[in-house]
């Protein structure tokens, strides 16, 4: 099965990514993978304070997905697989490819004004020929409407 990935934050443009991505997995018989990044937590000497703020950030995290494959369920049917992984975007977004073969493409949405965001400033950069699967980038300035249309 061809699945998208989407990688997903709290921004405009990841809610754009996910409901391409989700269209064009209905279009095309595929899934979509859900990738939430947790940022890598530096140590701290309260161990206590340390675990708080990483069971803070994982269940905004959750809650996050959560609504993010409601959205896409009730948008198109699809149950999207989640993967909440700590660590660097890029390097987590590989070793995502590297471990499902079914993954066909990377979906990103930039931002509608301004840079267009670290990841697809990263993956259409220096790195951008290393990657396995395409890369989509999707203009963070699209109507649902359009991206209707596009997917």
């Amino acid at each position: 099965m061809r699945i998208y990935l989407v990688v997903i934050d709290e921004s405009a443009e990841a809610e754009i990514a996910l409901r391409f991505a989700a269209r064009r997995a209905a279009r095309t018989g595929g899934g979509v993978e859900i990738l939430a990044l947790l940022p890598p937590q530096e140590f701290m000497a309260f161990g206590g304070v340390q675990a708080t703020i990483e069971e803070e950030i994982l269940h905004d995290a959750q809650a996050m997905v959560q609504r993010a494959a409601g959205t896409i369920f009730e948008e198109s049917g699809i149950v999207p697989a989640i993967t909440l992984r700590r660590g660097e975007g890029p390097k987590v977004i590989r070793e995502a490819i590297a471990a499902n073969p079914d993954i066909a493409a990377l979906v990103l949405a930039a931002a509608a004004s301004g840079a267009p965001g670290a990841l697809v400033s990263h993956f259409t950069g220096a790195d951008a020929g290393t990657l396995t699967v395409p890369v989509m980038i999707i203009p963070g300035s699209l109507t649902p409407e359009q991206i209707d249309r596009l997917s």
